[in-house]
């Protein structure tokens, strides 16, 4: 099979890479300068040479602060190019796999989010991936795959977790927000679901994650126990909870973004999710290695 990946220098597309670096199938990585996911002609002509057949879109405007601002890009990346992607597939009989977010919802639930829970962004970041997911679901009802997620971390990239490290490193203690409830996700997980989704081509909505709950405080905790334990920090340093009022940002976050797996977990049962707490240490093994 042809699949083609964009978004060829994200973290999840390091860890689409290595799930599929022994497969059978021809796989293509492509970023912003092997194609213009806003242009439905450069997509076409793109996709078309590469005989495409299933095409999982791993890429995203993902800094959420600065999409308040810049609506305009934001908008291009996370709705238009969707939109223009899945155009492409419904022409030509491919399959599509698109990553969303939970940013989608409003955060107020406070019990995990199901697949059909009522979408209510609160941001122009949570407002663009909800109007992408829309435009997918009106254009390829039946052949899409569309997974969200929270939380993504990697070895590869810039993410929390190694943000964690560093300035567990270089400061005398930190201040990390204590109400705002989610979980933590090794992006490995999220690439093997995404390529079973793509390879049985898996249609439907789902929700993945690692298992458990956690606080960004819970998290960093566990990233400063498990890198001393590990050696990739020679120390200690205080972290103190905050709350949210204490760190103000330009985008709201939702308050509790769990989301329910049980379709998930049923749809691609040969995927276990694990705790994010076991993901997180071996991530760390990895990083460190």
């Amino acid at each position: 099979m042809n699949i083609v990946i964009i978004g060829k220098s994200g973290q999840l597309a390091f860890e689409l890479s290595r799930e599929l670096e022994n497969s059978e199938h021809q796989v293509s990585y492509l970023g912003r300068d092997d194609i213009d996911i806003t242009s439905a002609c450069n997509i076409e002509e793109t996709l078309s040479s590469l005989s495409a057949e299933v095409v999982i879109n791993a890429s995203a405007y993902t800094a959420v602060d600065k999409a308040e601002e810049d609506t305009e890009a934001c908008n291009a990346i996370n709705t238009l190019a969707v939109k223009n992607l899945a155009n492409f597939c419904k022409a030509s009989g491919a399959f599509m796999v698109h990553v969303s977010t939970d940013y989608v919802f409003n955060g107020h639930k406070g019990s995990p989010y199901l697949t059909d829970d009522t979408i209510e962004p609160q941001g122009a970041y949570g407002k663009s991936k909800a109007e992408g997911e829309k435009a997918l679901l009106e254009i390829l009802p039946d052949a899409s795959c569309l997974i969200r997620t929270a939380w993504v971390y990697s070895s590869h990239g810039n993410n929390f977790v190694k943000t964690m490290l560093r300035l567990m490193a270089d400061k005398p203690q930190l201040g990390v927000i204590d109400d705002q409830i989610g979980t933590p996700t090794w992006a490995k997980g999220l690439a093997e679901v995404c390529v079973t989704a793509a390879l049985n081509k898996t249609s439907g909505v789902y929700h993945w994650t690692d298992e458990g709950v956690a606080s960004w405080y819970d998290f960093a905790l566990a990233i400063q126990e498990l890198g001393v334990e590990k050696g990739l920090l020679d120390k200690s340093v205080p972290v103190l909870p905050i709350p949210s009022s204490q760190y103000p940002t330009p985008a709201k976050r939702p308050h509790y973004s769990v989301l329910d797996k049980q379709s998930a977990r049923e749809a691609f049962a040969a995927c276990k999710p694990t705790h994010w707490r076991k993901q997180l240490a071996s991530m760390l093994d990895e990083l460190k290695a």
